[in-house]
């Protein structure tokens, strides 16, 4: 195993300035979740009943009315996300975060570029090693094609031992030992910034039973220098700034951050210690830190569509309850853009 400071994370090209697109491939916590047949066949009843009583004359148009519970779902591929400088074409134009399930399509996209012919190289941070967060690891098609390299970068020492666990019989057929790709493993320093090609990377502690670290990671578009913020999964306890200390860093001024929400705020109290928030504990750290767009994710796996709906509208209460109490007490409350995520659910920072 190597520092990061000992991996090769300069292609030594005078980088272009470009556009990022964060996409989540995973947005499920705890396991993944696909949805039944009987559950699939009731969304379509209840679209196609709407589409009867509405009168619309173009389905297509009808259902982009819909919110996404009453269409397609949230998803329930867990943890994975992909960090993209758009239209980049360097070996480090890319960073993954966690392998979670959704690794699996991720991985397939990766295929149709430099990884399909076997000259591709991939950078893979890790948070902690729970099962949500590695389940896809085995299914990640670029890890068994000889003449790719693939990093796995993570705080905790045990980095190595965890990742080669997840080749092993009777868990899995293939062992580390035959993997065809050339594998490297880099332990980083708490709070340490290093470089990926263009990205800024820099670990911070999050709020979780076992250790879990989040990551900004800081880069310049065509019009200014962005920062991606990864919380997931923390409960967030320490929440002032006097409690989180350096860790507030992660979330200050970040123009995208993504927050743990399995929960709403009152099963939030009935879990406590479990690793997991809710959203609007993310909504009032980001509007002390001035944070421009929050997503929530890691969506509880007993969850439906029906109930993150309604957390989505439980939180959007709690908003307009806090823009009330600042109009009444003449105060202006910062604008945040903000959601709960879905599969495939992406944004571009410019």
């Amino acid at each position: 195993m190597s520092t990061a400071a000992d991996s090769n994370n300069s292609s030594g090209t005078t980088l272009i300035k470009r556009e990022v697109r964060v996409t989540f491939w995973g947005v499920r916590g705890s396991l993944p979740t696909p949805q039944t047949p009987e559950a699939i066949r009731g969304r379509l009843r209840e679209a196609l009943t709407g589409f009867a009583e509405s009168g619309a004359s173009h389905a297509d148009a009808y259902l982009e009315s819909l919110p996404i519970s009453a269409v397609g779902g949230y998803g329930g591929d867990t943890a994975c996300v992909e960090v993209e400088r758009v239209g980049g074409n360097l070996a480090d134009d890319r960073l993954i975060i966690d392998c979670g399930s959704g690794l699996r399509r991720l991985g397939g996209k990766i295929m149709s570029g430099p990884c399909g012919r076997g000259q591709g190289k991939v950078h893979i941070l890790l948070t902690h090693f729970h099962w949500d967060h590695l389940v896809g690891l085995p299914f990640f098609s670029p890890i068994f094609i000889p003449g790719n390299e693939v990093n796995f970068y993570a705080v905790q020492p045990d980095l190595s031992q965890n990742i080669q666990a997840m080749f092993r019989k009777p868990f899995f057929p293939v062992a580390f030992e035959e993997l065809r790709s050339t594998v490297r493993f880099h332990q980083l320093e708490p709070r340490q910034t290093f470089k990926i090609g263009a990205f800024d990377v820099t670990p911070y502690q999050l709020d979780h039973p076992d250790p879990c670290w989040g990551y900004r990671i800081e880069f310049e578009t065509p019009k200014a220098r962005r920062a991606y913020a990864h919380a997931v999964d923390s409960e967030c306890t320490r929440i002032s700034e006097f409690d989180l200390g350096e860790d507030v860093k992660l979330y200050r001024q970040a123009d995208l951050l993504l927050f743990d929400a399995q929960y709403t705020l009152q099963e939030a109290a009935e879990h406590m210690n479990w690793g997991h928030s809710a959203a609007p504990v993310g909504l009032d750290l980001a509007l002390r830190e001035g944070v421009k767009c929050i997503r929530f994710a890691h969506h509880d796996p007993g969850a439906s569509d029906a109930k993150i709906a309604d957390a989505e509208r439980q939180t959007r209460a709690y908003m307009e309850a806090l823009g009330s109490f600042a109009k009444q007490n003449a105060r202006i409350q910062p604008d945040v853009d903000w959601r709960f995520a879905h599969d495939g659910d992406s944004i571009l920072l410019d």
